[in-house]
Order: C-alpha cells, then structure tokens, then sequence
C-alpha cells in the first residue's frame, strides 16, 4: 500500500471540523431553516424539526380503512444546470413534485415529505435557498416537512456540488387505490400538460449542449422573451391539488400516470392490467411547448426517441370511460385548466407495442 507523507506537524490535533465536517455551521442551518419549514405544518403533523424522526399523526385524518403510499426520487442532472447557473429557486419544488405526483397517481393524499441533502462542503446560503424551495413544494402540495439529513462528506462531491433526493408518503382509502383493474377498450385519455420538461431527460440535454456548444444565456428561438437555462430550469408542475379535487368530485377515474422518465411510451404502459390493453395516442391532439420543439430540432433527435425520453408536453394523463370523459371535461372547463384528449384504450395481441402513435 502506497504511504502518504504528511505535510503537517505529527503533533497537530486533527478534529472534525479540519477534517472538513462543520457540526456548528449544519447547526446554526437548522436553527435558520425552522421559521421555514414551520409554514408546511398541516393536520397531523405536529412534531418538531431537529429530532431523531419525523412525526405524523394518522388518527387525526378522518380516514376508515388507508392504506399508507410511498415514494422516493431525485432530480437527476438537471441538478447540474442548476449549479453551474447558481440557481436554486425552483430545484426543491423539483423535488418535492417527482415524489408527490407519484403518490396522487396511486389515488393519495401527501401527507409529509423529508429531503437529503449532501454535499462536499456546506454552503448555508446554498443549502437554505434550496430547503425554502423545496417548503415551496410542500405548501402547493399541502404536504407537511417534517424532517431531512444535511450531510458534509468532504472528498465525495466536486467542488460547489451537491446531491439531493426526496422521500414522501401519502394516505388513501383502500376502496379508492388507483389503477382499477377495468380499463377497456374505447376508454379515453385525457392530458393535462406539463410545466415543460419538468425532471428528466437532462442528460440528453446536457449532451446536446456541449456537443452543440450552445450559450443557454441566449434567448430561446420562440420569441417568448425568456432565455434557454430559464426554459431549461422551469419547475415541475405539481398536480396534487387538480387531482385530489378531481378524485374528490367526479367519479370512476380509473388510472392515473405521471409521464416522467422514458415519456408516453414508457409509463403509460405500467398502469395497464392485461397484455392485451394498450393505447392510441393522437400526436396532433396537443401543440409542444417550444422547449420540446428546439432539443429535437438542435440535437436532431427521432421522434421515437423523443417519445420515449421526455414527456413532450403531457405531463398527467387520466383514463376514463366515454361518459366520465364529458363530466371530466366540463369539470376541467370550469377550473379553467387545460386538458387535451390525447388517445383512447385499444385491445392488442401480446407481441405488438403497448402505444401506437399517430397523426392526424
């Protein structure tokens, strides 16, 4: 094993701190980001940030017979974007939306939500920008913070770089866990459209940039006014409220799917119950937003491959029955948000591929 010379005096005291951890500064985080994650309280969540556990009292939820849901993810490399522009606004509602949306696709309530933060050396103003972000998700979401690790690991990170992830758990009625297993053939999918590219797919996109030598300061091609990194860096739209609302109000919803990582393509299919259902999706049914329009057209990418990599404008997409879809409809009208119905349920033989897109 090879020997590292030490350069310092052999009677110096080595501690913590000259090791690189900083106890008193993650300390001093804690105490400045409390008034912050107090604004998330909500019903049944009543403990007090700095424990060893987060707390949430489930008996105080007028629920007969829940079931708890789950879910954990990251941001990925758009985390990278973030740093290299030195913009942190929005990279917590990031995170706080790739966890709940995956709950409320499941038919549940969020109910609280804890991060993990590391990183190499602890920036406070970094760390609390971040955390306020990520409060910002939680109050859209109504979804409580109760607790989260900030963690120095010198040596581990480049400099300035971090990591994060999101762990977050819901509540729904037995009775009302989405899928249902009565998706048929004639069923309609209604989208709801993304924020833009939402969590996924920056490595694509980081790799157009380099490769393309691209100045994300410029402004985007569209006239819009804003700049690439600003389109690039737009938040995840969170869909709890829309959603538990449509739970709440109209009924026999029958799935529900959060279109992330691997587009229409991918995740479609997971809600499926048989071999034999898959989907029809009219492509003219809605218009891309610009962003989507500039990475196929600057990094030259198929049309498959944008399918089955980024959401391309569809962010949620709900099934129901023909009936349901008009009530659906006329419900979405009244809240004015917009929809498109994007496709409808078909029956295939088990070889042929789950989505057919098409064109008008």
């Amino acid at each position: 094993m090879k020997k590292h010379k030490s350069t310092k005096d052999s009677n110096e005291k080595i501690t913590y701190s000259s090791s690189g951890v900083d106890i008193e500064k993650a300390n001093n985080l804690i105490d400045e980001i409390k008034p912050i994650i107090k604004k998330t309280k909500r019903l049944g969540a009543d403990g007090t940030i700095g424990g060893f556990g987060g707390i949430f009292d489930i008996n105080k939820l007028n629920y007969t017979d829940p079931l708890l849901v789950s879910s954990t993810d990251g941001v990925g490399t758009k985390l990278l974007l973030a740093i290299e522009n030195n913009f942190y606004d929005n990279i917590g509602v990031d995170l706080v939306a790739m966890c709940v949306n995956d709950l409320i696709v499941q038919g549940a309530e969020p109910l609280y939500f804890l991060d993990y933060f590391a990183t190499g050396k602890l920036s406070n103003d970094v760390a609390k920008n971040i955390i306020e972000s990520i409060s910002n998700g939680c109050l859209e979401a109504n979804c409580a913070l109760i607790g989260g690790e900030t963690a120095e690991m010198p040596g581990l990170y480049e400099k300035n770089h971090f990591d994060l992830a999101g762990f977050s758990v819901g509540i729904v009625e037995r009775s009302k866990l989405l899928p249902k297993e009565n998706i048929s053939k004639g069923d309609l999918l209604i989208g709801l459209p993304s924020n833009g590219l939402h969590s996924n797919g920056y490595s694509l996109i980081r790799n157009i940039i380099e490769n393309k030598n691209i100045n994300t300061s410029l402004p985007m091609p569209d006239n819009s006014g804003r700049t690439i990194i600003e389109n690039l860096l737009d938040p995840t739209k969170i869909y709890v409220s829309i959603i538990l609302e449509i739970l709440k109000n109209i009924n026999d919803i029958k799935a529900l799917s959060h279109i992330t990582g691997g587009g229409l393509t991918e995740n479609l299919p997971r809600i499926f119950p048989t071999h034999n259902i898959g989907a029809k999706i009219n492509l003219s049914s809605w218009k891309r937003p610009a962003i989507f329009n500039w990475i196929q057209k600057i990094g030259n990418i198929d049309e498959k491959e944008m399918l089955k990599t980024l959401n391309c404008g569809i962010g949620m997409v709900l099934i129901v029955n023909t009936n349901t879809a008009k009530e659906l409809s006329e419900y979405l009208l009244s809240k004015k948000e917009n929809f498109y119905i994007i496709g409808e349920i078909i029956e295939i033989k088990k070889e042929d591929p789950k989505i057919i897109f098409v064109k008008d």
